[in-house]
Order: C-alpha cells, then structure tokens, then sequence
C-alpha cells in the first residue's frame, strides 16, 4: 500500500470534505462517513490513504478529520520587507509534495522570491518554483498552496507564483536534510 505505514493515523470523515487525489490533482469530494488513514500531516494540510489511494485535505478542512485548523498569521505592525521575507521562506516551508515529508523548498523546487509594494502599500510576491518531473499532476495543487499560504501573510495583497523548468530540477538542488531523509547522502 503506497503511502500506509503502522503509525498512520486512522480517522472517519465528520462531513462532505473536498480532496485532490495524489499524483493526478483531480478534485473529488469524500462523503462523510469515509475511513482511511492520515499518512502524512505537514505544513498544514494533510494526505490521506482511502480505499487504495492516496488523497491531500488542505488544512481548511482540517475538522472533517477531526484536526485543529492552523493558527492565523500575524506580523508587528512594523514589520519590513526583511521580516514578511523571512515568513514568506518560512510559509513556503509549508508546503510540501503530498507524497514525500519534504518541503519544497528543501527540495530545491524554490529557484526565486521577490517582493514589491503596490501602490496601496501592501507587498506583492514573486516566487518562481519547479517540480521534481514536468508532468507531476500535482504542478497545480502545489502552486495554489503556495499561493493560499503565502496570502495568508499580513501586508500581502497577492502572491504570483510562477512554474518554471529551467534550469531542469535535479536532486543535487535538494538541501542536506532533504537528501539526508531520502537517503540520498
């Protein structure tokens, strides 16, 4: 069973919750009632094994699983560019691939980030981020996650993320401790 493991965590859905099914991205909607297992529960969202597939809840639906919802973002009304950086790096560590515990951004699929300020004075941000394979179906999910989270950032108006393949990923990209729990160092 791919994605089970002994310590997953077993739940029945509390309500009707929206899904995207890994790797695909198709958008389903399990029933309530539904059992299965939480295999992975990171950054806020959570990926499920249900009936011989893999599924992510995002963490808005976290209660039709029986979770606690994240906690709102907040920043000092001085914040500065320095500082809504750093929590757009930490947000984006967040995100990660459904199928593998590793964040994008220690995957190396973060090549680019920049903010601007726009004329009302909230920022804008600019990431550019790639996939691991081209054709992951989940190019999408992964981009509309970033894009939720990092929005979610007080001071941000909107978030462009932009899906790029050059230069092509490879795994030399991903940080130590990426490599390190792939075992690849």
């Amino acid at each position: 069973m791919p994605g089970f493991s002994a310590s997953s965590e077993p739940f029945t859905l509390q309500r009707d919750c929206p899904a995207v099914q890994v790797p695909y991205g198709d958008r389903v909607t399990l029933p309530a009632g539904q059992v299965g297992y939480i295999t992975q529960a990171l950054g806020g969202s959570f990926t499920v094994y249900v009936e011989g597939s893999l599924f992510r809840i995002d963490g808005r639906d976290a209660d039709a699983l029986g979770k606690a919802s994240p906690p709102p973002l907040s920043v000092p009304e001085n914040a500065g560019d320095e500082d809504i950086e750093r929590l757009v790096w930490e947000q984006l560590r967040t995100c990660f691939d459904p199928e593998i515990p590793i964040n994008v951004v220690d995957l190396g699929l973060v090549y680019d980030v920049s903010l601007e300020h726009g004329e009302d004075g909230k920022r804008k941000v600019y990431v550019k981020l790639t996939l691991t394979a081209p054709g992951c179906g989940m190019g999408d999910i992964l981009v509309d996650d970033a894009r939720t989270k990092l929005e979610m950032i007080p001071t941000v108006s909107e978030a462009q993320i932009d899906l790029v393949f050059d230069p092509p990923w490879n795994a030399s990209m991903m940080s130590d401790e990426a490599k390190l729990e792939t075992g690849m160092l």
